[in-house]
């Protein structure tokens, strides 16, 4: 079992910038997981693929943050994070954190979420 538990969300201006963290349970291993992402939600609309980072550091990202948004892990503190830049009001939702583990079966893991809200 895998928690992982999202932090840094809240308000900003348009052309901002926002950290989100996304720390695992310390029993978890990051760098062995399958893929960690960041995914976002709006009301009314299906959850979207952000950014995600493979156990190999290969990362991709939805076009529409591609040379604004920047995923990455800390080592030492077992942690995936979304630097976000440049922010826009159309970026505003709620962020969630996933973890893809295993490896004949594939386990789905999700973070509580946190809110981001980008004010024009």
């Amino acid at each position: 079992q895998v928690q992982l538990v999202e932090s840094g969300g809240g308000l900003v201006q348009a052309g901002g910038s926002l950290r989100l963290s996304c720390a695992a349970s310390a029993s978890a291993n990051i760098f062995s997981f399958n893929t960690m992402g960041w995914y976002r939600q709006t009301p009314g609309k299906q959850r979207e693929l952000v950014a995600t980072i493979t156990s190999g550091g290969t990362t991709n990202y939805v076009d529409s943050v591609k040379g604004r948004f920047t995923i990455f892990r800390s080592v030492g503190r077992n942690t995936v994070y979304l630097q976000m830049s440049s922010l826009k009001p159309e970026d505003t939702a709620v962020y969630y954190c996933n973890a893809v583990v295993g490896i004949t079966t594939r386990y789905n893991y999700w973070g509580q979420g946190t809110q981001v809200t980008v004010s024009s």
